[in-house]
């Protein structure tokens, strides 16, 4: 089977037209707070329309068929052109020096990553914050899912990208057409930042400041526009809580969100792995929220906002926000976790091999992953007693498939070998212990901050190149789940047939 490369560059071109989109709002928002990048960034969406308008004439007669490979192709080399044309904004402003830099900075965008390499933050031009901010929200729900939603416009289907870009176990539909299902899960995405917005306006955040941490928190990214992240806002705490929940909401698989507003709450309430992913914060807030109450050293002086009950309640929103942000994946902070107890680093770590839902836009192992590992552990105890019984794992009162709970045990086996190498490489670049884990565990689960000399209140900046590079790499893996990348380094991939 020859792949179709025609349609493969038409549709790089289609990205490159969406990328140069964004970067247009962006010039708007130069223009309007006259941060004096208005013309390079007007430049740089023109540079980036232009290229993809060229992809597209040029491969305008291809074959309309999309098979398998062809999808695999375009969802794992579709990211990669995002992020290279995404990173000249930066270049052309001058706002992140060199080139490893700033595609660092762009891939950690895409992935919904939100690791950083900028010193100052708050030194950056709005214009180009916003890009930085804007490329978490078009990773968050999926570039490749935002492009299904137009592929009648092409003339061909879009089901085998989509099984490549969320190739969870989760397969619910919420209309028989994909094209449908990638329109209704953007108009909840939108929705939800749009409210979002408001609210942390409402609540006294400055309308760009609010637009930002929107974009950041839906897409579970953890880009700031503030250099002390969230915790910049310690002394307001509605506005830490108003992310929590949307950050809550973001972790959790759209489908639910979409059956929650058609009336069908139940559905929502009594699915397994939501009721697991519930479950799973509030045992972890309780469990931090007690250990900061007694043990943890953190000032909380200043907080002066009427809503504040003291140490009790500072403990629980500050355990709260971070069990949320870490097991979401969003990677926001409100104080250094790190300083606490050597309990708390240790727990941090490893929320950090959960993540969210399938279905949302987290990045991590996701809960159901690991509720049907679970389950199927159990199982063996009773297959050891009972080796003639059929014993399915159920999921949501469904026999799972025993392909599904293999691939599944597959992803975990070969995640956690992911980890080890990334680990291995960056011990290999002269980084403690400490930092290796830290840096293979949150890049390979898309969560941003690591540990050691890139916890919570530092950034990237000092990781050698060739580690910023690893860094993305495993980012990108990450978050398209290893299958769909790793299987292009296999030569079988390769071969005609």
């Amino acid at each position: 089977m020859k792949l179709n490369y025609k349609i493969i560059f038409h549709f790089f071109g289609l990205l490159c037209l969406f990328n140069g989109g964004f970067m247009l709002l962006s010039t708007i928002i130069s223009f309007i707070y006259k941060d004096g990048v208005t013309i390079e960034l007007l430049s740089s969406g023109l540079l980036v329309l232009f290229l993809g308008g060229i992809l597209m004439l040029v491969t305008k007669k291809h074959k309309k068929e999309l098979n398998k490979r062809d999808g695999y192709i375009v969802v794992a080399f579709g990211w990669i052109v995002m992020a290279l044309t995404g990173t000249i904004p930066y270049l052309i402003t001058g706002s992140i020096p060199g080139f490893t830099n700033a595609f660092f900075e762009t891939m950690s965008g895409y992935t919904t990553t939100g690791a950083s390499i900028l010193n100052d933050i708050e030194s950056i031009p709005k214009g180009v914050l916003f890009w930085r901010s804007m490329t978490h929200w078009i990773g968050g729900m999926g570039i490749i899912v935002l492009a299904i939603a137009i592929l009648p416009l092409l003339g061909i289907g879009g089901m085998q990208l989509f099984a490549a870009e969320a190739p969870g176990p989760n397969a619910d539909k919420l209309h028989p057409r994909i094209t449908d299902t990638a329109k209704r899960l953007w108009l909840i995405y939108f929705g939800y930042t749009a409210a979002e917005t408001i609210l942390l306006q409402v609540a006294g955040m400055t309308f760009f400041d609010a637009i930002n941490h929107s974009l950041c928190t839906l897409s579970t990214g953890g880009f700031s526009t503030k250099n002390a992240s969230v915790a910049y806002w310690n002394g307001q705490p509605v506005i830490q809580y108003i992310i929590i929940v949307f950050m809550f909401l973001a972790g959790t698989n759209f489908v639910l969100s979409y059956f929650a507003f058609k009336g069908k709450v139940q559905k929502a309430i009594f699915d397994e792995e939501f009721k697991l992913y519930f479950k799973f914060i509030a045992l972890f807030t309780i469990i931090a929220a007690v250990i900061i109450y007694f043990r943890a050293d953190f000032s909380i002086s200043s907080i002066d906002h009427p809503m504040v009950f003291g140490k009790a309640e500072a403990s629980f929103r500050h355990a709260l926000f971070q069990v949320i942000a870490i097991v979401t994946t969003t990677g926001f902070v409100t104080a250094n976790y790190t300083l606490w107890t050597p309990f708390l680093v240790v727990f941090f770590f490893g929320l950090m091999f959960l993540g969210g839902s399938a279905g949302s836009t987290s990045g991590g192992v996701k809960v159901v992953r690991h509720m049907i590992m679970i389950k199927n552990s159990f199982l063996e105890f009773k297959r050891a007693l009972h080796p003639n019984a059929i014993l399915p794992v159920r999921y949501n009162k469904k026999a799972v498939s025993g392909d599904i709970v293999f691939n599944i045990l597959g992803f975990f086996i070969l995640y956690m070998l992911a980890f080890i190498v990334g680990a291995l490489v960056f011990s290999m670049l002269q980084i403690d212990f400490e930092s290796a884990i830290g840096l293979s565990a949150s890049s390979l689960g898309n969560v941003g901050p690591a540990l050691g000399n890139y916890g919570p209140v530092n950034n990237y900046a000092e990781l050698p190149a060739l580690g910023k590079w690893w860094s993305a790499f495993l980012m990108l893996i990450g978050r398209l789940e290893l299958f769909t990348v790793l299987i292009l380094l296999t030569p079988f991939f390769w071969r005609n047939r």
